[in-house]
């Protein structure tokens, strides 16, 4: 446990490193028309790292021989995964709206058991009412692939 904790913290101390030296670049000082595009991500960041520190000094101090995760909890996790990062790599070829309507079918009849009536009604609608949200409705154009190029969009 102790190893995880201080992994993690780490990554995300390196992470708020980043995004602070980037809003030092913006700028975090206070300009005549308000606060300058970096001082919110600056306080931010600043917190994150200070947040991280007291976790490492947690972590040393308790010393936890604990594995963080047992092979028997791991299982779920990676059924979580796997169709996560299918869904990611579907996206580029497939579009969002395709690889979306694949993974709730696949998810929900794989994990949740659900009925096929089920599967087929949400993993058509949820698709098609992010569609008419994002593209019509707000105009916000999400990745496509070739079945909303063969429709037109």
């Amino acid at each position: 446990m102790r190893a995880a904790d201080l992994i993690t913290a780490a990554v995300l101390m390196l992470l708020a490193g980043v995004v602070l030296f980037d809003a030092v670049r913006l700028g975090i000082g206070w300009g005549t028309d308000g606060p300058k595009s970096g001082f919110f991500p600056f306080w931010l960041a600043t917190i994150m790292i200070a947040t991280c520190a007291v976790i490492v000094l947690q972590a040393l101090r308790r010393g936890s021989a604990a594995p963080f995760v047992t092979r028997e909890q791991l299982a779920p996790v990676l059924k979580v995964l796997w169709p996560a990062a299918g869904m990611v790599a579907v996206t580029q070829f497939l579009g969002l709206y395709v690889a979306s309507a694949l993974y709730i079918g696949f998810y929900m009849r794989w994990v949740g058991r659900h009925s096929w009536l089920a599967v087929m009604a949400l993993s058509l609608s949820i698709p098609l009412v992010t569609f008419l949200v994002f593209e019509k409705w707000l105009l916000v154009p999400l990745p496509k692939g070739p079945f909303e190029a063969w429709l037109g969009y």
